[in-house]
């Protein structure tokens, strides 16, 4: 466990950091007299379309690698193990189809797109060189992640992606970049940029030995493999479009759709900074399940279910309910256009969304590496089956806020299907006492600070709200030993800073 935490230490502070330049490009995004909303809607647009394109491209290779890395591993020398190579090629292979069904279905985008987004339709093929390279970088960083090389995988994706698109800005701010024509054109080959940089570092640290023989691996686990890749495959597609659908049924449905997606969008993103634990302690601990499960090591899946659960749940009250003491206080104070304030409902939604997530640990993580990986299939076909239709009525019926409803819906019954999944084959769990205790800890400190300090704005009553909230927190957390890993981090830092017990 000790692997574990320190890795997901290290990633979320690395992902924070990726967090914090995103929030930077966020406000010059979406302050006054920089980029409007449709066209900062555009690039949101292009990220969702992107991450479908590439889920439909990677044929279920990430999921062949977490599965079967231990197998190669085990039995190849490295200069001999062809499952990258192999994964690559497929992948390639699948956004080749992907490029001929997009450059086919070209019309179906103009009719649904061309009257609320219209720049979508006029930069609809900029969208593959975005898809190609997200491809790319999902293959790599799954197989990084199996190295354990979370760190630097989260480095790429979350810092050095979002500083390829910092220096977009600031090169349209000094007018360098001329205009946003030029600036999306440019946008679309950010993802590309961070796939190169990680292939070009595995190249260098000869972690990737191009070999398209079958090995004896391949061969023998090739029903497996390709059985797993089948049935993954389709799960992975239904939970990708589950993740996207909100912001493309906003594009094609409500007027002004671009526009729209764009406060969809900020309140997506700044959403996102609640989930940064999350993705920090998947990469960190999804090899250790891989191996776990290969070895039968049932404690050690149970270990990781449960502190996975509470870990997340300590970061995701605190950082959603510190955000949403300041939600409307910081878009004023900070200069954001007036019409973003309508996405406070819809992050609050969303919030409630990670929050239920998180808290329900690394469920899929553990079926998908589990010999029960199928069931993947069926509890995603379930939460498309609740998600589609729910999203479309609820956005026709209430509009921006629609999506956001449907999601807290959908995702609620898709998790409470998998922890009962979990206890009923595995006996495994993710919650405890101290889950209550952190729900109940958390909306304390939340009334507390609310109560005092809801008369106060700007700058002074977001530090006096979040100062007080961290500290009431914080002291919360510790005192009541909510998470066994908190303790061992107070200490580190204690000896850190030559502070005696």
């Amino acid at each position: 466990m000790s692997s574990i935490r320190r890795q997901s230490i290290i990633s979320s502070v690395v992902i924070y950091i990726g967090f914090a330049v995103g929030l930077l490009n966020t406000y010059f995004f979406t302050r006054e007299g920089t980029f409007t909303e449709a066209e900062y809607g555009l690039t949101t647009i292009f990220i969702a379309i992107a991450t479908m394109m590439a889920a439909f491209a990677a044929m279920g290779m990430p999921s062949y690698i977490f599965k079967f890395h231990p197998y190669y591993n085990d039995n190849l020398p490295t200069e001999k193990n062809d499952m990258i190579s192999w994964a690559l090629l497929v992948s390639l292979i699948g956004f080749v189809l992907v490029m001929i069904a997009g450059w086919a279905m070209k019309h179906l985008v103009i009719q649904k797109f061309g009257t609320n987004a219209p720049k979508l339709v006029n930069y609809y093929y900029w969208i593959f060189p975005m898809g190609l390279g997200l491809t790319i970088y999902s293959v790599l960083e799954a197989y990084t992640w199996t190295l354990h090389k979370s760190v630097l995988a989260n480095f790429f994706r979350e810092v050095q992606w979002r500083l390829f698109t910092t220096l977009l800005i600031v090169l349209y701010i000094t007018h360098i970049i001329s205009d946003f024509d030029l600036f999306i054109k440019l946008f679309a080959f950010t993802y590309m940029g961070i796939a190169v940089s990680l292939f070009i570092y595995l190249i260098i640290k000869k972690k990737i030995h191009f070999v398209l023989k079958p090995s004896k691996v391949s061969r023998r686990f090739l029903k497996k493999i390709v059985t797993l890749c089948s049935f993954v495959y389709g799960g992975t597609l239904i939970f990708t479009l589950s993740q996207v659908f909100d912001t493309i049924v906003i594009a094609s449905l409500l007027e002004n759709g671009a526009a729209k997606a764009g406060i969809y969008g900020l309140a997506t993103i700044i959403t996102s900074i609640i989930q940064a634990p999350q993705r920090g302690i998947i990469s960190a601990s999804i090899s250790h399940l891989s191996k776990a499960w290969k070895d039968k090591n049932m404690a050690l899946l149970q270990k990781v279910y449960q502190r996975s659960s509470i870990n997340q749940l300590v970061f995701a009250c605190a950082i959603f309910l510190l955000i949403w003491l300041n939600f409307n206080d910081g878009i004023i104070t900070f200069g954001v256009k007036p019409s973003y304030l309508d996405a406070s409902s819809i992050f609050f939604l969303l919030g409630l969304t990670k929050i239920i997530d998180m808290g329900t640990g690394v469920n899929a993580q553990i079926i998908a590496t589990s010999t029960f990986w199928r069931f993947e299939l069926l509890s995603g076909v379930a939460l498309l089956s609740i998600m589609l239709p729910l999203t479309y009525l609820l956005t026709k019926e209430y509009g921006l806020i629609g999506p956001a409803i449907a999601t807290v819906i959908s995702i609620t019954v898709y998790n409470t299907i998998r922890i009962f999944f979990l206890w009923n084959k595995f006996k495994l769990f993710p919650f405890t006492i101290q889950s209550l205790y952190t729900i109940l800890l958390a909306a304390g400190c939340y009334g507390v600070c609310y109560f005092s300090f809801k008369d106060l704005h700007g700058f002074v009553g977001i530090f006096a709200r979040s100062t007080t909230f961290i500290a009431l927190y914080a002291f919360g957390v510790v005192y009541l030993k909510l998470s066994p890993d908190i303790i061992p981090v107070v200490q580190s830092i204690k000896k850190r800073m030559g502070i005696k017990n």
